[in-house]
């Protein structure tokens, strides 16, 4: 028998709010495609039941009172005003006016108060109050929701940055503020609204786009900042879920063959005749996202250099990579699990979990938790130094990547091999562990000298507890492994000053998987870190 706790209870309570707000809106969808009022009956009953009810719930985070949050509060609100859309004609005014009163204004209250930022939050809760203006025909609200500070314009102009990435980096999240304001361009275009935005989708449809110049030969997307698992572009369902406002020959082909209340009442055009052509993947420097690609032969290699000056979804991978080479996966990020998850903090948001300098095997400095201030905000967008598409390369370094040390990392193309050169240097004199975290998606075939290690673990930061059968040896100035994957054999060389330690073990990946990981590791006050990858055999078949 599983105890229903609070936290349990409140999912059970979202879910059926959730699934309850959907039955809504197909009944009063129902009563607008048939006429037969029991449909309005049963949904206008509904949104009786909570303007009665709303103010006697106890409120939650941020004043929520229908969820546990306010971002949840805005996604079903949304979903609230379409019912309130498709039952005009049906209620009375004095009905409708009730829900104002009792619902959907001290609702308006809760949405203005909270996320005076640029945040992906803050997209949801603007989105779904101007959707509320529309359907109350109340120009202050929509003002209000879209002109004012930290409304839909400010976000789109602040919050989607020059290569049209989404600021918080998170590839996810991307694809979450699109859909925020998709359904305040579909409700727009309802109401005659959509020319006062049409900057706005404009802009929005790069945000879908972008991605797409960021893919690797599979589709796979990389993975900064807390994404859950792997992503891939282009994400076909979704484009053709927004088809309407962003008509794509994917997202047409793609909705011509879903049943959905969308492509019932307004079917997709046929897309243009031909193959769809993707935009190819080249060298590209991201300057205002802070990341950048290097495409040469079959390498392909994602670089992690900066950060925005924000502290949500940040993860301590300032400086990590991602390569593949052509359609085989060398290493990537895998992203975080569940935000609930002690996997979340305790692991997939350290610096163990990505391909980067540590200092007693701690990764780049986080922000402090809560409210407080991050005082090394700016610092965190680091220095690019040079970026050259031939030879294919880029150095770029974090000045504060802890508050006592600082980290440069210069990735390279040179033919079939890639080179990656990592400094670290700490303040004072005083010797310190100064290593280096990879992670590859082969096996290697052979560790001869290494030994089981079980104090690995033992006086080091809790990340390495997650690590499984750790082994260990001592080398003097260079190792090197061959990395099977299969199609592909990658030699791999490590170049440390002196003698230095490496660790090899198992470590988590995309749950329930895992991949190979080394952790190398030195002792001194700065070192630099030389790793090789070149293949020594690939099949031609891919």
């Amino acid at each position: 028998q599983v105890e229903v706790t609070p936290k349990l209870k409140a999912a059970w309570v979202r879910i059926f709010r959730e699934k309850h707000a959907q039955m809504m809106e197909r009944a009063a969808r129902l009563y607008r495609l048939t006429g037969e009022e029991k449909f309005a009956a049963w949904a206008g009953g509904q949104l009786d039941f909570y303007a009665t009810n709303f103010l006697r719930w106890e409120p939650q985070r941020q004043g929520a009172r229908l969820f546990g949050q306010a971002l949840t509060e805005a996604v079903n609100l949304t979903t609230f005003a379409q019912v309130v859309r498709l039952l005009d004609g049906y209620i009375s005014p004095e009905r409708k006016a009730l829900w104002w009163t009792h619902l959907f204004e001290p609702e308006m209250q809760v949405l203005e108060t909270n996320f005076p930022t640029v945040v992906n939050v803050t997209c949801w809760l603007r989105s779904a109050m101007a959707q509320v203006a529309l359907v109350y025909s109340n120009d202050a609200l929509w003002h209000n929701a879209i002109d004012a500070p930290f409304g839909v314009r400010h976000q789109v102009r602040e919050g989607v940055t020059g290569d049209y990435l989404w600021i918080e980096q998170s590839l996810n999240y991307n694809n979450f503020v699109v859909e925020a304001l998709h359904s305040l361009f579909v409700t727009a275009s309802v109401y005659g609204r959509a020319n006062a935005l049409t900057n706005e989708m404009a802009i929005v449809q790069n945000l879908l786009l972008a991605p797409l110049y960021l893919r690797f030969p599979t589709g796979q997307l990389p993975n900064p900042s807390d994404t859950r698992g792997l992503l891939f572009a282009p994400d076909r369902k979704f484009f053709a879920r927004i088809y309407r406002v962003f008509p794509t020959p994917i997202g047409l082909a793609e909705a011509r063959s879903m049943h959905t209340w969308e492509t019932l009442l307004d079917p997709p055009s046929a897309p243009p005749a031909g193959s769809i052509q993707l935009p190819e993947v080249k060298s590209v420097n991201f300057a205002s996202s802070r990341m950048a690609v290097l495409r040469h032969g079959n390498w392909q290699v994602f670089f992690h250099y900066g950060q925005p000056p924000l502290k949500s979804h940040l993860q301590a991978e300032a400086l990590n990579f991602e390569a593949f080479y052509g359609e085989v996966d060398i290493t990537h990020d895998p992203g975080t699990v569940g935000y609930g998850s002690p996997l979340h903090s305790d692991y997939y948001v350290q610096g163990l979990n990505h391909n980067v300098p540590l200092i007693d095997g701690e990764g780049q400095e986080q922000p402090p938790k809560g409210r407080r201030p991050d005082p090394f905000a700016q610092a965190r967008a680091g220095n690019l130094i040079e970026f050259c598409t031939e030879p294919p390369r880029i150095t770029a370094e974090q000045p504060v990547y802890r508050s006592d040390a600082k980290a440069k990392r210069t990735l390279e193309i040179t033919g079939d091999r890639l080179t990656d050169t990592v400094s670290v240097s700490v303040n004072g004199a005083e010797p310190r562990k100064l290593g280096l975290a990879l992670h590859l998606q082969g096996k290697v075939s052979e560790l001869p000298t290494f030994k089981p290690d079980p104090d690995f673990a033992r006086n080091r930061p809790v990340p390495f507890i997650f690590w499984r059968d750790p082994v260990v040896a001592e080398f003097n100035g260079h190792a090197q492994f061959d990395v099977d994957y299969g199609i592909l054999t990658m030699r791999v060389r490590f170049h440390v000053p002196g003698r230095f330690r490496l660790w090899h073990a198992s470590s988590p990946d995309v749950p329930p998987k895992r991949r190979t990981g080394f952790y190398i590791e030195t002792v001194g006050t700065n070192t630099t870190f030389i790793t090789t990858f070149e293949p020594v055999r690939h099949d031609s078949a891919q």
